[in-house]
């Protein structure tokens, strides 16, 4: 039987979530990789008690986490009723529908019919009643806007969920999104977009919006799919993500220029004495706009040493002055397609 750590609060910094009154931990766990049915549920729940110890109170998922789709919620609903069920108070659970998830014109996008529909599979999948945060995974350029904020408004009123939010929206559709939104009596809690070093687009103008919004912001992929990582400063590793067939990181994403910059950004990072993932983590949450960081992880000892960035956060500013000569960006925005809408 699991026991969490009576001391787990202690290690982590929590911040407010844009206006709201909910506070999300500086690091949030994703389970987007290594929860599905192909990797072990021992891992995965080594996974979870360590992030929980640590003060990670918020699990992000979504409708197609695997792989194969699903079984990560499905996955993570076994470990919740076995080993969590007693603090569901104490968490933060967030699933997403926008992406494909089941055959046929009503498995992806952002209509009604999928969104709801989506919302109630991914409950049942989990055991849930309710989630706490329930995104638009995407923007969807065929279906009007006011029709996807409605579903989620909607999910919202019918308390399926607590709050809503949207993930890879533009600054311009993220502002119509908040005006709906408001319109219907449903604060947008939240907006996560992918951000790091190698990605920086949501610097132009989407962050200062939800600043002025009063919207929160998670950035996934802050350590670029691992290329921010140890992995990639030598050789590709054959059990990397970049040497798996289909995966989304590519080996055409590590090119020259890109390996170049990630080794003199980790030259930086060991002079801060952190390793290069710690740096890059650090580097986001520099940014006052960002209420959390999501981490992916294949191990405990990841979890830990993610969380252990929090132990220098700060940056001078000739730091940031060399750092910004090597955090270039690198085309490796997979999701910009729903960003550019």
């Amino acid at each position: 039987m699991y026991t969490p750590k009576t001391e787990r609060y202690d290690s982590m910094k929590y911040n407010r979530c844009g206006k709201s009154g909910l506070q999300l931990p500086a690091i949030s766990l994703g389970l987007w990789h290594n929860f599905g049915d192909q990797t072990s549920l021992s891992n995965a729940r080594k996974m979870l008690h360590t992030a929980f110890d640590l003060g990670i109170t918020h699990f992000d998922l979504a409708n197609n986490y695997g792989p194969p789709p699903g079984s990560a919620e499905l996955n993570f609903g076994k470990l919740l009723a076995q080993d969590f069920r007693s603090h569901r108070d104490e968490l933060i659970i967030s699933s997403k529908a926008g992406y494909l998830m089941w055959p046929g014109p009503y498995g992806e996008w952002g209509s009604r019919k999928y969104l709801l529909s989506s919302l109630d599979a991914s409950l049942k999948r989990m055991g849930l009643d309710y989630v706490d945060i329930f995104y638009s995974h995407r923007y969807d350029p065929d279906t009007p806007l006011e029709e996807t904020m409605g579903a989620l408004a909607s999910a919202y009123k019918m308390g399926k969920c607590l709050y809503v939010g949207i993930s890879s929206y533009s600054a311009e559709k993220t502002r119509e999104a908040h005006a709906i939104l408001k319109d219907m009596g449903v604060p947008l809690l939240i907006h996560q977009p992918s951000y790091s070093m190698l990605n920086r687009w949501v610097e132009e103008s989407l962050l200062s919006t939800l600043d002025e919004l009063g919207v929160g912001t998670i950035c996934f992929s802050p350590l670029a799919q691992g290329m921010l990582t140890d992995k990639y400063l030598g050789e590709i590793p054959e059990d990397s993500r970049a040497a798996r067939k289909g995966s989304s990181l590519s080996e055409q994403m590590l090119t020259k220029e890109n390996l170049e910059n990630i080794r003199s950004l980790n030259a930086i990072a060991q002079e801060r004495g952190q390793s290069l993932a710690q740096m890059a983590l650090a580097w986001c949450m520099r940014r006052k706009e960002i209420t959390s960081v999501l981490i992916g992880a294949s191990s405990p000892e990841q979890i830990k040493e993610n969380v252990a960035t929090l132990e220098n956060l700060d940056f001078s500013d000739e730091e940031l002055k060399r750092i910004d000569s090597f955090a270039k960006e690198g085309n490796i925005n997979l999701w910009a397609r729903s960003s550019n809408n």
